[in-house]
C-alpha cells in the first residue's frame, strides 16, 4: 500500500473540497491548481467534528494544517491538495496522506470511484456529483453546498474507519460487491 505508517495515537482530518470551475473551463486535467476551491469539507478526529470552510476562511483550517494531522481523502494527492495548494502558506506536502483511492488502485490495478466503495462497504452512495457541486457555488446555494461536501467527508471517513477495523474494504461494479485489503493502521 502506498502508506504504512502506524498512525494510532496521531490525529487525523479527513478532507474533501469542492471547486469554482470546471476542467473545461481551465484547460484540462493536468491544471487542477486552477480549479479554485469554493468549499473545504472536513472531520476532524480530535474533536470528532464535521466542519466547511469557504474561501476566505482557509487561515482557520492553515491553523489545524500546523498542528501536523494525518490527511485523509479519497483522490487527496491528485486532486484535492494540488488545488488547494495555491491557497496556503502553509506546505501539505510535509503532512502524512492517506488517499483511498490511489490505495485502492495500487491493490487493484485501476481506479474506482468514491461512490463504488461507499455503496460497496457502507451500502450508501454520494447524494450528487462535482458538477452539481458547481452549478450550487454559481447560484450561491451555500448551505446545499456545504451539505453536499459534508456528506462526501462522511461517507470518506467511515469507509476509511471501516477499513481500519476490518483489513478490508468492498467496492460495488456491475452486480458483484469486491472486497480489497487495505493497511491502514
Amino acid at each position: 500500500m502506498a502508506l504504512d505508517v502506524d498512525i494510532r495515537g496521531m490525529s487525523y482530518l479527513v478532507l474533501d473540497l469542492e471547486t469554482q470551475k470546471e476542467f473545461s473551463e481551465i484547460g484540462g486535467r493536468n491544471k487542477v491548481h486552477l480549479l479554485g476551491v469554493s468549499v473545504v469539507g472536513t472531520y476532524d478526529s480530535d474533536n470528532d467534528t464535521y466542519r466547511a470552510y469557504r474561501e476566505g476562511e482557509l487561515a482557520f483550517l492553515e491553523e489545524r494544517f500546523a498542528q501536523r494531522p494525518v490527511l485523509i481523502g479519497f483522490n487527496i494527492k491528485a486532486f484535492d491538495i494540488p488545488v488547494l495548494q495555491p491557497l496556503l502558506k502553509f506546505s501539505l506536502s510535509s503532512l502524512p496522506v492517506i488517499d483511498i483511492m490511489e490505495d485502492l488502485a495500487l491493490a487493484l490495478g485501476y481506479r474506482v470511484s468514491l461512490e463504488n466503495v461507499s455503496q460497496g462497504t457502507l451500502n450508501q452512495g454520494k447524494t450528487g456529483h462535482g458538477l452539481e457541486a458547481i452549478r450550487l457555488y454559481r447560484e450561491g446555494k451555500w448551505d446545499e453546498l456545504i451539505k453536499y461536501c459534508l456528506q462526501d467527508v462522511r461517507l470518506t471517513k467511515e469507509v476509511y474507519e471501516y477499513g481500519r477495523a476490518n483489513g478490508h474494504v468492498k467496492f460495488f461494479a456491475g452486480w458483484e460487491t469486491y472486497e480489497v485489503p487495505v493497511k491502514w493502521k
